[in-house]
């Protein structure tokens, strides 16, 4: 198979496909798809504009009233036969992944499975949508709440999960009896046209033509059309902080419900009592997995003085063993940045680096080809550095020596961010103390595994500049529904709440 073979199995040679139906909507400018790999260009997509977006609401509005009445469990149905029809295109969809954002093969059929393993688990919610009883302090009165479905769901994704955060929402909201509209990142716009299809490929024949749809296209023609519009109720977003405060605030305006999953400054303390081997294998996929370019990403790294020099030469010697390049190379560890701006950034970040008097142990270079790779990088610094303190999308991972777990917490929860954290210890003082009231402040927190490979049966999001929000498993689903109490008297009487007499 050649590296374009995929494009032919997944059905888009004609990339002027997607939207709702089989005719791709666009009738804007071009958007060219350019290949992190070698920088050349996979294809032109025709954009939407305001006109087209305005088709895609319409349709979902009314596609929207007679989805809702589809009673839960069909509509699981219809979520089963998308998880067969990925399961059939997961090969050829995760090499897309691979070829259009960088991450190598084996986590672009990876996440290809979470889509997968989200729909799996939306099929069995389907029959899971609970709502409460309680007893009600009037006589022969009933209480109980019940859940609806929301309406059109705005999801708005970024380039490294293009296909897996979309599916976190898109499965969910699908059962919960909601439409969805998907603005995908415009640095990944083929693999949203190729899950589109698969869409459309499953739901067409079924009669459910809108109930997923499809908008390429700038922020400026689209996306603020989208997240101001008061028929999307919910918007589900994920990217950086900086566009996660301008949706939230927009949103909020028209007193709307937002769903946001921001950065992540994520971090792991090792303990003395740690293994070194569990801790080398989490640090090294967490911090140059999917080339740094993961919001769960290790960044930061605690060591405690008396290992720390230990597991620095330890890491130092495997990332000098790091195989960059092709990822759709089996043998291939790191990939390519997604493009030229974000190696840029890597670039600018060690800069800063050298400004604030951090040291590089290892890499630190932009390697010079066709592609977008650089070296993962290795830095010793402190705390007093800014430069910690931000979310460089790239593999630059910050260590620190620290004499106690109070210090190490302290400096852990002095960033903005509040996403995955870590600890790797055997002692259980160590571990309640990292998890209790006084511990991590992030919405994630692990012990002896890394910050990195969130499973969906658990509520995924974080804290703080991190949005708040929950995407998956728990209870997750209750962002896409509305609440409503209900209160039925059965008697001949009318009393009211608090004993109040009337009249």
């Amino acid at each position: 198979m050649t590296k374009l073979d995929f494009l032919d199995k997944l059905g888009i040679e004609d990339v002027n496909l997607g939207g709702y139906s089989d005719k791709w909507l666009g009738s804007g400018s071009d958007l060219d798809c350019i290949t992190p790999v070698d920088g050349t260009l996979i294809a032109k997509v025709k954009q939407c504009n305001p006109g087209d977006y305005e088709n895609i609401m319409q349709t979902s509005s009314e596609v929207f009233k007679k989805w809702r009445m589809e009673p839960a469990p069909k509509r699981g149905e219809v979520v089963r036969k998308l998880a067969n029809a990925f399961r059939k295109h997961k090969s050829s969809l995760g090499k897309l992944i691979s070829w259009e954002m960088g991450k190598i093969q084996a986590e672009g059929e990876g996440e290809v499975q979470e889509m997968i393993d989200i729909a799996d688990y939306a099929v069995g919610l389907s029959r899971q949508l609970y709502g409460k009883t309680m007893h009600s302090e009037r006589p022969n009165h009933r209480m109980y709440e019940q859940w609806h479905p929301l309406g059109a769901v705005g999801i708005v994704t970024a380039f490294n999960f293009p296909g897996a955060v979309w599916a976190w929402n898109a499965m969910i909201a699908a059962v919960c009896g909601d439409v969805m509209v998907w603005k995908p990142s415009s640095k990944t716009p083929l693999t949203a046209i190729a899950i589109q299809k698969i869409v459309n490929e499953v739901m067409t024949p079924l009669g459910w033509d809108g109930v997923m749809s499809l908008l390429v296209g700038s922020s400026r023609d689209v996306g603020e059309l989208l997240v101001h519009d008061r028929r999307i109720p919910l918007v589900s977003a994920t990217g950086s902080c900086h566009m996660g405060r301008k949706i939230g605030e927009a949103v909020a305006k028209r007193l709307g419900r937002s769903l946001l999953e921001l950065g992540g400054n994520n971090a792991i303390i090792v303990m003395p009592d740690s293994d070194p081997e569990l801790v080398l294998r989490a640090v090294l996929f967490g911090a140059v997995g999917t080339s740094g370019q993961r919001c769960t990403s290790t960044r930061r790294l605690f060591l405690h003085k008396s290992i720390s020099s230990s597991i620095t030469e330890k890491l130092i010697s495997s990332y000098s063993q790091i195989k960059i390049g092709d990822p759709l190379e089996s043998d291939t560890i790191v990939g390519p940045l997604v493009d030229g701006k974000a190696v840029q950034d890597y670039s600018d970040a060690l800069e800063i680096i050298k400004k604030e008097k951090g040291e590089i142990l290892c890499g630190g270079n932009v390697i010079k080809s066709d592609g977008f790779y650089v070296e993962p990088t290795i830095v010793k610094a402190n705390m007093g550095m800014q430069i910690v303190r931000e979310e460089t999308f790239a593999p630059i991972l910050y260590l620190f020596e620290f004499e106690n777990l109070e210090e190490a917490i302290e400096s852990h929860n002095s960033v903005d961010q509040g996403l995955s954290s870590s600890i790797f210890t055997k002692d259980m003082q160590s571990v309640e103390k990292f998890l209790s009231h006084s511990g991590s402040d992030c919405g994630i927190a692990n012990v002896n595994i890394g910050t990195s490979g969130a499973e969906i049966g658990g509520a995924f999001g974080g804290e703080k500049d991190t949005g708040g929000g929950r995407e998956a498993g728990s209870d997750s689903w209750k962002i896409y529904m509305r609440r409503q109490t209900n209160t039925l008297n059965w008697s001949d009487d009318l009393p009211l709440a608090q004993g109040i007499e009337f009249g």
